[in-house]
């Protein structure tokens, strides 16, 4: 048996519609409501699927990590190890080391004891330029990869540029790497539907074409894998990571803090610098998400009741609402846990930037460029061009042109996206948790059945 698992943001039940290939797979298999969990992120809702497990578990509570003792924020920190509960390449490995894995393009699974691994990982060189590399196990792949299919398209990863090119690299890399000796188990990520859907809004003509460029691929992918390993041998698998909606509002949770005298920045040559150490509360702003970190959690209720009953935050969470949410585990110290003292959720139509400058003349100049990595929090307007700038490349500022984002649950329906499998025998569920998804993979892979 060999079980394919394909990873899509931004899948939601309606786009089957313009989707032919899964729904032909829905149909003959089985289509469930799917709830994403809390916070629907890219980083967090990865590790639930491959974990079994909830933040507070396996640790991944954002897409960045901040180290309390170091006062070191690290966004889309990329190695596997940053997990703190074991992976299905793992748990699968343990119980039947015989089968091949694969993790591709999973984001943090670098150095992950799969047998197949790919994702970027850019060279940094000596004199500041940069050479475009994966990293792959087995080490040398990716050279043969490149020589097959050419350079890993980065700037269609990611960026105003960003495109179906990707996701088709990434599915043909696959089939090339599956070549040899095909996975019993692979988990591919395929993250197009995520560009159009926030840079014009999740109805908008270009979000409805991507699923259209996306269905295409994941139709030739199964076709080929199908092709090595045999129709009677596969079971494809399909989960959504979470639902974008339209949105038409941002708060600014840094900046609050700033007015309200709790955050410090330093003035530099390149700008007004975020001062993590120097300040007395930050906020780690991530899509619909906010974790606010405070140098004393005695000021936890004085930040909470900042942010309370403003336009665009819908819950407030500190304390026992922490455990409750699933970010925190019964009786973690504070030291040991990755999650803010104060988390803001915001409304399902508005989201959060990282922004702390209270002028835009004074804004860092990393805040134009696309720098994934420097800034306190996630960026969408990095899908974005500011073309008054043209030819120069240039992010805008303006939160206004961001039409869609995700993070944030909505209470009356948490089953916000699906999960199909092409087998109706998969499970009876009719309805799933992401964190159900892990149990389902490893006992199709016989491993529930030897323990």
């Amino acid at each position: 048996m060999h079980v394919l698992l394909l990873s899509v943001p931004g899948l939601r039940a309606e786009d089957l519609s313009r989707m032919p290939a899964l729904a032909r797979l829905a149909a003959s298999g089985r289509c469930v409501p799917l709830a994403p969990g809390f916070p629907a992120v890219t980083c967090p809702v990865q590790a639930a699927l491959s974990t079994g497990m909830t933040p507070a578990a396996h640790g991944i509570v954002a897409n960045g990590l901040f180290d309390r003792g170091t006062n070191h924020l690290e966004m889309w920190i990329s190695p596997d190890s940053v997990h703190h509960s074991p992976r299905l390449w793992d748990r699968i490995k343990r119980v039947r080391p015989n089968l091949r894995t694969a993790a591709w393009f999973l984001l943090q699974s670098k150095h992950a004891t799969a047998d197949l691994v790919c994702l970027p990982a850019p060279k940094h060189n000596p004199d500041g330029s940069e050479t475009m590399w994966c990293h792959t196990n087995p080490e040398p792949l990716y050279a043969s990869l490149r020589e097959t299919l050419g350079e890993f398209p980065l700037h269609k990863f990611w960026g105003p540029v960003a495109g179906i090119e990707s996701s088709r690299w990434i599915a043909r890399s696959f089939i090339a790497a599956a070549r040899v000796a095909p996975p019993h188990m692979a988990v591919v990520y395929l993250p197009h539907l995520d560009y159009a859907a926030q840079r014009t809004g999740p109805d908008s003509t270009p979000a409805l074409a991507a699923c259209g460029e996306l269905d295409a691929e994941i139709g030739t992918l199964i076709d080929d894998f199908a092709a090595i390993v045999g129709w009677e041998n596969l079971t494809v698998l399909v989960a959504g990571e979470y639902r974008i909606r339209p949105v038409a509002h941002a708060i600014h949770p840094n900046r609050i803090l700033r007015e309200a005298g709790l955050l410090a920045v330093c003035e530099t040559a390149e700008g007004e610098i975020l001062d993590l150490a120097a300040s007395r509360a930050w906020t780690l702003a991530d899509h619909q998400i906010g974790h606010v970190y405070l140098r004393d959690p005695a000021d936890a209720a004085t930040v909470a009741d900042l942010f309370r009953g403003r336009a665009g935050v819908d819950r407030v969470l500190s304390g026992d609402d922490l455990v409750a949410a699933g970010l925190v585990a019964p009786g973690q110290p504070r030291q040991a846990s990755r999650c803010g003292d104060v988390v803001i959720e915001s409304t399902l139509d508005s989201w959060q930037t990282y922004f702390y400058w209270l002028d835009d003349a004074k804004a860092p100049t990393f805040a134009r460029t696309i720098d994934i990595h420097r800034k306190p929090g996630y960026d969408p307007l990095e899908l974005h061009l500011d073309r008054a700038r043209l030819p120069q490349i240039a992010i805008p500022l303006d939160v206004s042109l961001v039409k869609g984002s995700h993070g944030a649950v909505d209470p009356v329906n948490p089953h916000e996206t699906i999960f199909i499998a092409s087998r109706p025998d998969v499970t009876d569920a009719t309805a799933l948790a992401m964190t159900d998804i892990a149990g389902i993979v490893e006992r199709m892979c016989g491993v529930w059945d030897q323990t």
